[in-house]
């Protein structure tokens, strides 16, 4: 038997033809509905209703602050923060769990195009400044320490006898930490990670033999769970030998010496926000960045990105 073509057969098959049409006219309607689907509803505008962003847990008491007196100014506004590790909180954020992250870096090039699939820009701020803080037990003598030290200690070129400690292994803390000694991975044995920088607070005020590394903003202020644990521990003055202006003086870190450049140990804290939108996320990105926000962060012992105006009265006499 001779064989016809495909198109020989459908030529000649008018049922066919009329499926090919029914087909297509089903494909024409799927494409119609789709163009007259209505766009997302939100249900947050800058200054009220709910959104979840996510915060490096290294900086939970400024953040939490900062939500606080947001939440108070506009009662309607409730974000929800979840506090995680830096490698947890980049993760929800690429993963489209939350559109709002506050850490202390920016994105890098390969999370950016993450982000571009899905046609998401980041709004990035800068709000503050943090110090990494190195700290002992009130009994030690050690009060000092170079930039150069802390490299040797890390990377195991120093010998001690000390016991290094920092909060968990996925933190912003360690990440710091390992740019700044060039190690890839701590596996000294006097190295260890806690859980947090409470925990680090409070293993260094028991232990005389421990080197902690900890955020300067969990020692301004401390709750009551650790009060006590931090007025036992004291802040190590650091000097940077490479720094031309200041490498001849060691100094403890504070607001002053963030902002002159004399403390060698600090990081940024950005807000990223990637709503793309006026809602709830600006709303908080704008507040961290007034005046207010500013002032929280002033107030917590952090350097703010922008230092509020002070205004001074003279009374005529």
């Amino acid at each position: 038997m001779a064989y016809i073509g495909h198109s020989v057969f459908l030529k000649n098959n008018p049922m066919m033809n009329k499926l090919k049409i029914a087909g297509l006219g089903i494909v024409f309607l799927l494409a119609l509905q789709a163009c007259k689907q209505k766009p997302v509803a939100y249900n947050d505008t800058i200054s009220e209703g709910s959104a979840k962003f996510a915060a490096d847990e290294s900086f939970e008491p400024i953040v939490d602050e900062e939500n606080y007196i947001f939440k108070a100014l506009d009662p309607k506004a409730q974000p929800q923060i979840i506090y995680k590790p830096e490698t947890d909180v980049v993760n929800l954020l690429l993963q489209d769990s939350v559109r709002v992250a506050i850490l202390s870096r920016q994105l890098d090039s390969d999370e950016l195009k993450i982000l571009k699939t899905r046609n998401l820009t980041p709004s990035v701020s800068r709000f503050a400044i943090d110090a990494v803080a190195i700290i002992v037990n009130k009994a030690s003598n050690d009060t000092t320490i170079t930039v150069a030290d802390i490299k040797k200690l890390l990377n195991g070129q120093a010998k001690t006898a000390m016991n290094i400690v920092f909060d968990n292994p996925n933190s912003s803390l360690v990440r710091y930490l390992k740019t700044l000694s060039g190690v890839t991975d701590f596996k000294l044995k006097n190295i260890f990670a806690l859980k947090s920088n409470k925990e680090v607070i409070k293993y260094v005020s028991t232990h005389p033999d421990a080197i902690g590394f900890t955020g300067f903003n969990w020692l301004d202020d401390p709750d009551k769970d650790y009060a006590d644990a931090v007025n036992n521990v004291k802040v190590v003055s650091v000097k940077d030998e490479d720094n031309k202006k200041y490498g001849t003086q060691y100094y403890k870190p504070s607001q002053e010496t963030l902002s002159l450049g004399q403390y060698p140990l600090k990081r940024d804290l950005y807000i990223i926000n990637c709503t793309g939108r006026q809602g709830l996320g600006s709303g908080f990105e704008m507040f961290l960045n007034s005046d207010r926000g500013q002032r929280i962060v002033l107030s917590s012992g952090l350097l703010p990105s922008v230092m509020p105006e002070r205004e001074i009265v003279i009374k005529k006499k």
